[in-house]
């Protein structure tokens, strides 16, 4: 990928939704909830504080990390469909 985000942005890669459900009842397309966990593909360099300081992201490469349900911005990149966000929409790493 070519795309270097900036600041306090990552780039996320959705990872899929269920395609059943517990009892086995297999979930259309048009039903399923856009799932809420993702890959972070791509992290910008940090913020900076008030006196100018680089404020390096707690997220890394690779990290799993679960986000909220509205956030970040759908872009396309290299035929990927993939979410912008700032680190702050992000709640948390799993695992």
């Amino acid at each position: 990928m070519k795309f270097r985000p900036l600041h306090d942005r990552v780039v996320v890669r959705r990872l899929e939704g269920e395609e059943k459900t517990k009892g086995g009842i297999i979930i259309p397309d048009t039903a399923k909830e856009k799932p809420q966990e993702g890959e972070v593909i791509a992290v910008g360099p940090g913020g900076r504080d008030e006196a100018g300081k680089l404020t390096p992201l707690d997220v890394k490469k690779g990290d799993r990390v679960l986000f909220g349900k509205w956030s970040g911005t759908e872009v396309k990149i290299d035929g990927q469909d993939l979410l912008i966000m700032k680190e702050s929409d992000i709640m948390g790493v799993v695992g």
